[in-house]
Parts: C-alpha cells; structure tokens; sequence
C-alpha cells in the first residue's frame, strides 16, 4: 500500500494516480478520516492522563467520601478514554480500507489510457515464421500429436483442467529445467514454493482471496487458499523481516503450481492451455534497495527476452498501459510471443510480465532493511517476473515450430531434456 504520510501530503497527485489507472477512491475521504482519528487519538491519550492524574490523587484523599469521589471520576474518564480509543480503532480500520485499494504510484514514462494503448519497444531476435501453409492452433497439432487431453481433465476436475501427454510432459517439464538453469547461471537462488499461503500473505502481496472478482481458490473454513503465482509465496517468505543492506538484492526463481478461477474468461483467444485453471511456473522475485530497483526491472525485462530468444519464439515487448496495470505495480512490461495459429492469421499473446512494485507490498508484508551507521529502517523495493509459463510457452513453441509435414522442431535448448530434435505426429488415440 502506499505510505499514509505520503497520501496526506500529496492527496491531488495521489487521487489524479488513481484516477489514471481506472480506480475509483476518495482520497479526501482519507484526509478527513485520518484528521478525526488523530482527534480521536489525542483525545483517548489526554482523558488517560487525566485518570492517571486522579489515581495519583487518591491516597492523598482528605476522607472516604473524597476518595470515593476521585475514582467515580477516574472511572468516568476511563470510559471516555475506552470510547475514544474504541473511536480511533474503527476510524483506523476505516483508512486501512480505503487505503488498501489505492493502487501504486506510476513512472513517469508509462503511457496513458488501457490495454490497447501500450507502447511497443521492440521484438525479439527471432522473426515471425514464413509458412507456405496454413497454420494449425496448439489445440490442432496437439491432437495430431497426442499430447493434451481436456476431456479426461474435465471428467477429472471439470472445465478447464486438462492432462499432458507423450511429449507435451517432457516439453513441460524441459522448460522449468531450462528456466531454472538459466536463472540460477545468472545469480538466481532456485526456490520450490509451497502450492498454498495465508489469506494474510496474498493481501500483502495485493492478490484478494475474497469477493465476487477474485481468481483465487480458497480453502473453505481455513485461512489457506492457492496460490496464483510464486510471486505470492516468495514475497510472504521474508515478511516481517529486516534485512541487511549488503544483502540486497536477492534475486529468487521460485517454482510452483499455480492456480485461478479465470472467473469470466471465455472467447476463442482463451482456448486450450492459453487460459487454464492449473499450470506451472518459473517466477523471478527480487528483494532490493530503492536504488536498486529501476535496473533490476530493466534486467529482469533483459531475462525474460533472452529466454525467449534461446526458445527461438517472435515475441515483441510492450510497456503496459496506467490503466492495465495491477495495483501493486509501478511499472510492468509484458512479452507477447507471436501465435501463428491464434485467431484467423495469427495474433499476439502475452508469456512473461515483469513488474517493479517498489515498496508497495513491502509496506503490507513488512519487509524492511537497515543501512549500517543509520538509525531506523526502510522498506525494500520488490520486483516479479515470469520466466516461464510453461502452458503458454508450449503454444508458442508448437505453432512457431511446427512443419507442413505435421512435425514439430524442438528448439535446441531444450532438445537435451526432451531427447528429440523433433516431435512426430502419433497414432489417433482411442
């Protein structure tokens, strides 16, 4: 969440910000509130002196009735002092409220507006596929391949579950490998993450676990709810921690299920593995300094494009508009890998965001560092990045490297964990 201090200083920049990322708030509803819980505050703090006064008093009592007098009193102004702490504990709560739906601050350097308006910056090393025919979809050549079954994953867990067959589990399985390694040669502490975290660590992270608009599967009459991203438990992993200064950054790749509701996702762009319930991910997390935190987004953003490039995959790298950003977010690029068999000649799809948070889910997850020779301590900044998705990933890769003969070419960075240069069209499953 933002900084309250820095909300009360800045009400109109704060409430233009929000505005501009389409969220609707009443920062003067904050001001005001925060002004009569301070009100509140001095009250509750100045009725409890005045009792403490009278209690010293007491003993000091010329009779019985005197003394008996005093603590009617002091209990009068006990009760004043409950009331207006009780005043400031619902005034607070009131703040919190209104405060916690108040996205992130934006860069300077955003663009305007929601997701159509995004800036391209550029496209990777691999240039869009010339095919002399006509493209199949994922769904396609997974069918010629044997290598999904959403029926079975239906009957299974209902819609939008789905098995991996034959190759589609090694080529899941060779790019966690391939991410993991990647990362962890460039500094990367490779971390498995628990598939479940506290209610409390999602809020922290600014994920809602409850509400009709949630994505999050909860465990009912517990605390506990899936996790949508490694992004949620890698952050709730040092919360309530100080770190040192000469720590940061600590740079994580955390593997783990995810799973999400996809609560009104539909339409032929949602199709197959695109928009699923379940899936596996690689996800970069990064704890730093505030002055860390620019360049370690641009590095994060340098990953994610290498990574891509070495799965010879066309993507191009946008720069996410104020208005499609999530609250946390102070900035985020997406790569949108090029789907050749997506919509009736090809379209882009998002495989990989990066975000720099600065020290919004900090502030919630309470995760601080101390500089040597400084007194008190600061937030950290936190960054997130996908590696890999690995279901979004394997739509990119089969229809950029699929053939006219119906094979599909295994890029070469993964071909020592798949142990095929290329995938073969299987037998019709009965």
């Amino acid at each position: 969440m933002l900084d309250r201090k820095f909300i009360l200083q800045n009400a109109d920049l704060v409430a233009k910000n929000a505005a501009r990322r389409g969220v609707e708030v009443d920062v003067e509803s904050i001001c005001t509130l925060e002004a009569q819980r301070l009100e509140a505050l001095q009250q509750s703090q100045e009725f409890n002196r005045l009792a403490n006064e009278i209690s010293k008093q007491i003993p000091k009592a010329a009779d019985n009735e005197a003394r008996q007098a005093m603590i009617a009193e002091g209990r009068q102004l006990r009760e004043k002092k409950d009331e207006a702490a009780n005043l400031q504990d619902e005034l607070e709560a009131k703040i919190v409220e209104l405060q916690t739906v108040l996205p992130n601050m934006t860069h300077p350097d955003v663009p305007d507006g929601g997701e159509e308006d995004a800036n391209e910056l550029g496209f990777g090393k691999t240039p869009k596929p010339a095919m002399d025919f006509k493209p199949l979809d994922h769904l396609e050549l997974g069918e010629k391949h044997d290598l999904f079954d959403f029926e079975g994953g239906a009957r299974v867990a209902g819609s939008g579950f789905y098995f991996l067959r034959n190759a589609a589990v090694r080529l899941d399985l060779a790019l966690q490998l391939f991410a993991i390694s990647f990362l962890s040669d460039r500094g990367f502490t490779p971390v498995a993450t628990p598939d479940l975290a506290l209610t409390s660590v999602l809020q922290g992270t600014g994920f809602n676990p409850r509400g009709p608009e949630t994505q999050i599967y909860s465990i009912e009459n517990t605390e506990l709810n899936l996790v949508a991203t490694a992004e949620i438990t890698l952050g709730g992993m040092l919360s309530g921690q100080t770190l040192d200064l000469e720590s940061l950054p600590i740079k994580l790749c955390g593997l783990s299920h995810c799973f999400r509701t996809e609560a009104g996702a539909a339409g032929r762009a949602s199709r197959g593995l695109y928009r699923v319930h379940q899936f596996t991910k690689v996800e970069m997390f990064a704890f730093a300094s505030p002055d860390q935190s620019d360049a370690l987004h641009e590095e994060m953003r340098g990953l994610e494009c290498e990574l891509f490039d070495a799965l010879e995959v066309p993507y191009r790298v946008i720069d996410t508009a104020a208005g499609d950003l999530g609250g946390p977010a102070y900035r985020k690029y997406d790569l949108e890998a090029w789907m050749p068999g997506r919509g009736e000649a090809g379209e882009w799809g998002e495989v990989t965001s990066t975000s720099n948070c600065t020290d919004y889910q900090a502030r919630r997850l309470d995760v601080r560092y101390k500089t040597p020779g400084q007194k008190g301590t600061q937030y950290v900044h936190t960054l997130n990045g996908t590696a890999v998705a690995t279901g979004r990933a394997m739509i990119a890769i089969l229809e950029n490297h699929q053939r006219a003969d119906g094979s599909i070419a295994v890029p070469k960075v993964l071909q020592p964990w798949v142990g095929q240069e290329s995938l073969t069209p299987q037998p019709t499953r009965t």
